[in-house]
């Protein structure tokens, strides 16, 4: 009887640890180290690049997610010239030196018989669906696209063979085509007018009464033409350059933008996987891991630290080919860190994080091999301590 139990506890050892061994039995929060460096083999059929994050790659990077700024994208030019358009009011003042012939009699000064000009203004007018305003004597002059100055000397040189040294001045009255407009997450959205001031981003933000939500959350967006450009207003705050002078057309656009990570696997905090807000502005792979807790000590892999993103197909030179894309043009990446490298903690520090990223920590090999131990004394022992109990 006795030898009849030792068997049954030795088959049920032998068969658990056979059984608990298989990699789909042990209880797991994600894939190991070693089946994500699968990934990078050349006969991935699912086109997942795996990178290991270097000093270089970091750069490139974040060079990349610089270039986009308003600096580069929009350009700093303080040259503005207010070009009329098509609905803008215009007021033309006409003077004639004397003796007048074409715009009036001259007038002559009763103290000190010194003949004077008299100006002539006439009457408001809206440039019409052609461009174009009309002038006694002259009739169509073509103003929409010109400036004040560019239509006054028109005018001018237009009237020099009728009138007697005539002066011009034009003032735009009524401005409805150089304007900006502002949109979003406002408190007032509006249409800003463009002066010969040159008016800026944070000029046009501060027209529109300001943002309703905290400054770091949000992100100003340009829309110029064909070209969009974006950046969290924090950087436009901290650095003067990116507050760039305005166009006329552009559209500002507030987007109330809370970016966020989800944190996986063997990190701190009670073992809660989670979603983390960050700020617009941004951080890096070392700031994700201390707000998700860092590396929980008993279970976690320090080689094993992925950073899973979707990235451009033209982002940097990928090491698998070919490079298979998504539906949107986007190529499957997993950023690959070894913590057990000191330099890595440098690395992780200019490493930054994008939104929708999934930061994944692995379990250490040893700790998959204890859960085995475990599942396997769990089965065992109840049975050697009925055998004891036995005897």
């Amino acid at each position: 009887m006795l030898r009849l139990l030792s068997s049954a506890v030795l088959v049920a050892f032998v068969g658990s640890t056979s059984l608990l061994t298989a990699c789909s039995i042990v209880p797991t929060s994600g894939p190991s180290r070693a089946q994500i460096n699968q990934a990078a083999q050349a006969l991935n059929t699912n086109g997942i690049q795996v990178v290991d994050v270097t000093d270089e790659i970091a750069r490139k990077l974040y060079a990349e997610r610089n270039g986009g700024d308003f600096f580069t994208a929009l350009g700093n030019s303080t040259v503005f010239q207010q070009q009329l358009g098509i609905s803008d009011t215009v007021e033309v003042s006409i003077w004639e030196a004397p003796p007048a012939t074409l715009f009036g009699a001259t007038q002559i000064d009763a103290k000190t018989g010194v003949s004077s000009s008299r100006v002539t203004v006439l009457p408001d007018q809206t440039i019409d669906g052609d461009g174009n305003i009309s002038v006694p004597f002259i009739g169509a002059v073509r103003a929409a696209g010109r400036t004040p100055s560019q239509l006054q000397r028109d005018i001018a040189e237009r009237l020099k063979h009728m009138a007697h040294d005539p002066q011009v001045l034009v003032k735009l009255s009524r401005n409805v085509t150089s304007y900006v407009t502002v949109v979003g997450d406002v408190v007032n959205s509006n249409r800003m007018p463009l002066t010969a001031r040159g008016e800026r981003l944070l000029d046009a933000l501060a027209g529109a009464g300001g943002v309703r939500q905290p400054v770091d959350k949000i992100t100003l967006q340009v829309t110029r033409g064909n070209k969009v450009a974006s950046l969290p207003l924090q950087v436009v705050i901290q650095d003067p350059r990116q507050n760039v002078p305005l166009r006329a057309g552009d559209v500002v656009t507030a987007l109330f933008q809370p970016y966020s990570f989800t944190a996986l696997g063997a990190l701190s905090g009670g073992g809660k996987n989670q979603e983390i807000n960050f700020e617009a502005k941004g951080i890096s792979l070392a700031q994700a891991l201390a707000r998700a807790g860092g590396l929980d000590d008993s279970r976690s892999d320090a080689q094993g630290v992925f950073v899973f993103r979707f990235e451009d197909a033209g982002a940097m030179q990928w090491p698998s080919t070919p490079v298979r894309t998504t539906a949107d043009g986007k190529v499957p990446v997993v950023y690959r860190v070894n913590l057990r490298d000191p330099n890595s903690f440098f690395v992780a520090q200019s490493f930054m994080m994008d939104n929708k990223d999934l930061l994944f920590v692995s379990n250490a090999p040893i700790a998959d091999i204890q859960k085995v131990l475990n599942l396997v004394f769990s089965v065992v022992y109840p049975v050697v301590t009925g055998v004891q109990t036995f005897k």
